[in-house]
C-alpha cells in the first residue's frame, strides 16, 4: 500500500497523561490554536476544555477497547497474545507511515515478520527470544534495504533500527508478562496503572493545569496533571497488587507511581517523534484518539519497567 501523507501541524497535539488546558496569570491560556477562538459562553475564559479531543468518540473508542481486551483475556492468553500481535504490528505499520513523510523507506515484509516474530517468541520462549528476534530482524531489514540500492541507506537503516524497537521490541514485554503462570492479572495490573496515569493526569490537568511541563512538545501537559497521574496511578497500584497478585501495598504504589513517570515520558516521546515529522497524529484509525500509536505511546514505553518491578515485586517462582 502506498504511504499516505499525514497532515502536518506544529507542534503535535498532545492528549496524554498530564494532558489538560494551561491558564496562565491572566487565565488567556498558553498560544495555540485554541487561543484563536474567541470566548463562548460554555467557555468564558477562552480555553480549550476538552483538550483538543472528541470526547464522545474518544470514550466510546476507549470502552470498545478496553472490552477487547478483558474478552480476550477472560477467554485465553493466546488470544489476548493475538490482540498484542496485532497491536504492535498496526503500531510499526503507522511509524513505518510517518517516517515514510520525511523521505525515509523501512522495508514492510521483514518488519512485519519481525513484529509477529518478537512477540510470538518472547511468549514461547522468554526474554532471551525476544532480544534474539529483535536482532533478526534488524538484519533482516538490513539486507532487504541494501538489496534494493545504497542510495539513502543509512538514513533508512535509521528509521528502520527504530520502529523494530519502538513500538515492536518494546510490546514485546507485554508478551513476557503474559506467559508468566498468573501473566493475565500481570497484564490487568500492568494495564490499570498505564489507563488510570492518562485519566487522572487528563482530569487533574484540566481541573487544576496551570503549569506547562514540556510547552514545546506537549502544551497542554502541565506539572499538575503529572502529579495527578502519579498520584492516581499509586492509589490503583496500592489497590491492584496487593489484590491480584497478592503483593503488598507500598510495592504497588512504587510501581504505580513508576509507571506514571514511565507514561508520560512515553507520551512525551511520540509527541517529540511527531512534532519533528510535522504529523498531528500517527494515523486515523481510531476516532478521538488518532491512530494505535497514540494509545500505545505510553505502554509500550511502561511495558518493560512494569515487567522488570512485577517480578521483582511479585516473583514467579
Amino acid at each position: 500500500m502506498p504511504d499516505r501523507p499525514e497532515e502536518r501541524v506544529t507542534p503535535a497535539e498532545d492528549t496524554g497523561p498530564g494532558t489538560g488546558t494551561l491558564a496562565t496569570a491572566d487565565g488567556s491560556g498558553p498560544p495555540g490554536p485554541a487561543d484563536a477562538q474567541p470566548p463562548t459562553a460554555q467557555d468564558p475564559a477562552g480555553r480549550t476544555p476538552r483538550a483538543g479531543r472528541d470526547l464522545r468518540a474518544a470514550i466510546v473508542v476507549g470502552l470498545l477497547l478496553g472490552a477487547v481486551v478483558v474478552g480476550t483475556l477472560v477467554l485465553d492468553a493466546r488470544a489476548f497474545l493475538a490482540v498484542v500481535t496485532a497491536a504492535v504490528t498496526l503500531g510499526a505499520w503507522e511509524v513505518r507511515r510517518a517516517v515514510a513523510t520525511r523521505g525515509m523507506h523501512v522495508p514492510l515484509v521483514p518488519l512485519v515478520l519481525g513484529s509477529v516474530g518478537m512477540t510470538v517468541s518472547a511468549y514461547l520462549r522468554g526474554a532471551e527470544a525476544l532480544v534474539v528476534t529483535f536482532g533478526l530482524t534488524v538484519v533482516a531489514l538490513l539486507v532487504w534495504r541494501v538489496a534494493d540500492g545504497l542510495s539513502d541507506a543509512a538514513r533508512d537503516l535509521s528509521a528502520s533500527v527504530l520502529v523494530a524497537f519502538y513500538p515492536v521490541f518494546l510490546g514485546g514485554f507485554a508478551s513476557l508478562m503474559l506467559a508468566s503462570p498468573d501473566g493475565r492479572l500481570r497484564i490487568i495490573t500492568f494495564v490499570l496503572v498505564t489507563v488510570f496515569s492518562d485519566i487522572g493526569g487528563y482530569a487533574v490537568g484540566v481541573l487544576l493545569g496551570r503549569h506547562p511541563m514540556a510547552p514545546s512538545l506537549s502544551p497542554k501537559k502541565s506539572w499538575e496533571g503529572l502529579a495527578g497521574s502519579v498520584l492516581t496511578c499509586a492509589a490503583i497500584g496500592a489497590a491492584a497488587l496487593p489484590l491480584l497478585l497478592g503483593g503488598t501495598w507500598w510495592a504497588g504504589a512504587v510501581l504505580g507511581a513508576v509507571t506514571a513517570g514511565a507514561a508520560t515520558l512515553g507520551d512525551l516521546i511520540e509527541s517529540s517523534v511527531k512534532r519533528d515529522l510535522g504529523i498531528k497524529d500517527m494515523g486515523t484509525l481510531l476516532p478521538g484518539h488518532g491512530g494505535i500509536m497514540d494509545r500505545l505511546d505510553s505502554l509500550v514505553v511502561v511495558a518493560p519497567i512494569a515487567w522488570a518491578l512485577l517480578l521483582a515485586f511479585v516473583p514467579t517462582g
